[in-house]
């Protein structure tokens, strides 16, 4: 089944653990440190409560963290912080999960040298046409469609285990930065 179908068979629960686990992989490109989103995570157990407050806390923390690195890139990230919905609602949840998705498989796909795709290509790989999707964009798709079968399976606790997901991709976009700003000094 494809990313685009996964997402729109998704309860609210799944489409908050979609859009939370795709910024919680790119948060180090907002300079955020890894537990600014905890509070949002354990949101999710408990069917969203606290939603609205820990969203405004979180912002209020990546506001004041300094980002550096590639300006379109950080644009797509700070897109999905901004896109966060403070009510947890269906059709705001699926909004956000939906750009979050987007924004985090072009993020991959900016970072990485032998992808020469653009929107159409991230479009095609959410629709299930991968042949000419790097390896990196690859990854960033199965972390995100393990993810909502993760909630759709265990519900509430599948939440664990796509934090998990979540924070195997963040280690994976670190090094890809780290990488890629070792390349720039040379």
């Amino acid at each position: 089944m494809s990313l685009v179908e996964l997402m729109a068979q998704a309860d609210e629960r799944g489409l908050a653990a979609s859009g939370l686990a795709c910024l919680d992989r790119c948060v180090p490109l907002l300079g955020g440190d890894d537990e600014v989103l905890r509070p949002l995570w354990a949101g999710l157990v408990d069917d969203g409560e606290g939603w609205g407050e820990s969203v405004a806390k979180a912002r209020g923390e990546l506001a004041s963290a300094s980002s550096g690195g590639d300006e379109e890139i950080v644009v797509l990230a700070r897109r999905m912080l901004d896109a966060v919905p403070v009510e947890w609602s269906g059709g705001g949840l699926r909004e956000w999960a939906d750009v979050c998705s987007v924004s985090a498989l072009r993020i991959h796909q900016l970072l990485d040298p032998l992808d020469a795709g653009g929107d159409a290509a991230v479009t095609a790989c959410r629709e299930g046409r991968t042949e000419d999707v790097s390896h990196l964009v690859a990854a960033e798709l199965r972390r995100q469609v393990v993810v909502l079968e993760l909630l759709a399976q265990h519900g509430a606790a599948g939440v664990r285990q796509a934090l998990g997901v979540a924070t195997e991709g963040r280690r994976v976009l670190r090094a890809v930065v780290s990488r890629r700003a070792r390349g720039a000094r040379r």
